[in-house]
């Protein structure tokens, strides 16, 4: 029977070459001092450089360290996934390979789960090295998913965070292919906890979330937790339509009962175009929830996984292969 492990590290990587060297050592030097037993999870989501080479050579000295190299690029949220899936760990810990999230946490971490907590966030109170731009726009995303769902997720935190096992197998039941990997937390509730901690720079290499990856972030999150959208779609259309039939009405008695009369055509487009606008954009609110609906009712897997390393045995392999169809390529 393999021993048990406490505490799993999960990492994801795209293109993470000139940073998971040290990423491996700063995590390893941080688990060491904690004397628990652990191991480190990197999932590669079809990096284009050598970064699942770098893990392969790191996979060959050290037992601990296990790696999943997807077929291809899934995307970060589903990296994680994938991570906690195979995780063994009676708690897991999820952190970013750029070193933004400070592995020195972890052991303030692991007091707090000791304590009771089943979750333990990290919650930024600074963000070095960001733009203005995406310091402000990540701020009133908080604060915007807040005031649409009925969720608490707490603002200002990202994935960086420990979770007890118990968590990670209520977020493995949970399959949905538009994932908010903090949301889902939330809504799991169990006794929760923030740590606050000043965000560094990247040590190298570039953000993996652009702005376009953020807009779809963003999307997922909003869709996945509240259908205020929808309902705030209905409301205005309600809106526009009685203004147009309000609208409709003055032209009329206009026409019958005074020679006034509505010169030239500019209003007439201006009011055209900017119902036509807000038409438009109802259905693009209508057209990101069925979108979403038309991607979970394929029900592909969420990830493929090319190659395993230092993995003893596939994880639970009932839950994996039969309930949720498979979700890696058994080798």
């Amino acid at each position: 029977m393999a021993a048990v492990v406490t505490l799993s590290v999960v990492v994801p990587m795209y293109n993470e070459e000139e940073v998971i060297e040290t990423t491996y050592a700063k995590l390893t030097e941080v688990l060491e001092a904690t004397g628990e037993s652990y191991e480190l999870v990197f999932v590669n989501d079809g990096s284009r450089d050598r970064t699942a080479a770098i893990v392969r050579g790191i996979c060959g000295r050290d037992a601990r360290v296990k790696l999943l190299d997807f077929a291809r690029n899934f995307g970060h949220q589903i990296a994680v996934t994938a991570g906690m899936d195979h995780a063994s760990g009676r708690a897991v810990v999820l952190i970013d390979a750029d070193l933004q999230d400070p592995p020195g946490l972890i052991p303030q971490m692991l007091a707090l789960w000791r304590e009771g907590y089943d979750v333990v966030y990290g919650k930024r109170i600074s963000r070095q090295g960001e733009t203005w731009f995406k310091k402000t726009t990540a701020k009133w995303f908080y604060r915007t998913l807040a005031a649409l769902t009925s969720v608490n997720i707490p603002v200002d935190t990202g994935d960086f965070r420990l979770m007890d096992r118990k968590v990670c197998d209520a977020l493995s039941g949970m399959r949905e292919r538009s994932r908010f990997i903090r949301g889902m937390v939330a809504w799991a509730g169990y006794r929760q906890i923030g740590l606050e901690y000043a965000r560094e720079e990247r040590f190298a290499g570039e953000t993996k979330y652009p702005l376009r990856k953020m807009v779809r972030l963003s999307l997922d999150a909003i869709t996945s937790f509240s259908t205020k959208p929808l309902k705030l779609a209905g409301i205005l259309g309600f809106l526009l339509s009685a203004a147009g039939f309000i609208y409709l009405i003055v032209v009329i008695c206009q026409r019958i009962f005074t020679d006034t009369t509505t010169a030239g055509w500019t209003s007439l487009i201006v009011i055209s175009l900017f119902f036509h606008g807000i038409t438009l954009s109802l259905l693009g609110v209508l057209g990101e929830y069925i979108g979403r609906i038309y991607e979970e009712s394929k029900r592909r897997p969420l990830y493929l996984v090319a190659d395993k390393l230092n993995f003893e045995a596939a994880p639970d392999d009932s839950r994996d292969s039969r309930e949720h169809a498979p979700y890696a390529l058994r080798r």
